[in-house]
């Protein structure tokens, strides 16, 4: 099991009754022997945690990318209409463009 920092890990009852944990992974403990996380439980507790078959991990998900400004979109149309106001200005007129 690999995980990072900020990741989720849910963690399954392996008797009947028993209710599902869940945590965020707070430390990668790289230490001599098997992979072990510092987590901390949705109740608030911190502890060591070495998974096993009954653990998974949810990866956090990488935040999008933001979108271009409202303003920014609206002034692209604006500057497309602007010749058309000129040959309607110019009709009424009786001129032409």
């Amino acid at each position: 099991m690999e995980a990072q920092v900020g990741d989720r890990i849910i963690v399954e009852g392996s008797k009947v009754g028993q209710a599902r944990r869940d945590g965020e992974i707070v430390e990668v403990i790289d230490a001599p022997g098997p992979r072990h996380y510092r987590v901390r439980w949705s109740d608030g507790h911190e502890r060591v945690f070495f998974p096993s078959s009954d653990a998974r991990v949810v990866a956090e998900k990488p935040q999008p990318k933001k979108a271009a400004a409202p303003a920014e979109k609206a002034a692209a149309p604006a500057k497309k209409a602007a010749p058309a106001k000129k040959a309607a200005a110019a009709k009424g007129t009786g001129q032409r463009a």
